[in-house]
């Protein structure tokens, strides 16, 4: 999807105002990113314990806006602009899916990405999960059946 698509896309449909909210709230501080991307720096809750994660078009991050902007998280910031792209798409709705699909994976494994959809579309490496978690064993032995 294109930057400038996306951007309006996220805008219109709220989930970008709905990510600067968050930003507020939390004593975030918005920076303007690439490509219609906002980086709302200096997230101070522990919860969730990813470094950074996107609400709309805006990445919100524990760090600085410069430490997701390095060159060496250039995967990072493409995996969570990736995300944006999902927001786009499905709205105030990517969140119920994105549970749904986080409640699939952890079922299956023991990890909410490995087989989460919206994670395996924004790459698991890029957003540094692991790539493979071992299925439950339930889960085995009913595929032996």
């Amino acid at each position: 999807m294109r930057p400038r698509t996306r951007t309006v896309l996220t805008a219109v449909n709220g989930t970008t105002a709905a990510g600067m909210l968050v930003a507020k709230l939390t004593g975030a501080r918005l920076v303007k990113g690439p490509d219609g991307i906002y980086i709302a720096e200096g997230y101070r809750f522990s919860k969730p314990p990813a470094s950074c994660f996107t609400v709309g078009s805006v990445i919100i991050t524990k760090r600085t806006a410069e430490w997701l902007l390095d060159e060496r998280r250039a995967r990072l910031l493409k995996h969570e602009s990736h995300h944006a792209g999902q927001y786009a798409v499905l709205g105030p709705f990517f969140w119920p899916a994105y549970w749904v699909a986080c409640g699939w994976s952890i079922c299956l494994t023991r990890s909410f990405g490995v087989r989460n959809f919206f994670e395996k579309r924004a790459g698991l490496a890029d957003g540094n999960y692991p790539e493979f978690e071992p299925l439950r064993p339930w889960v085995r032995r009913l595929l032996r059946r």
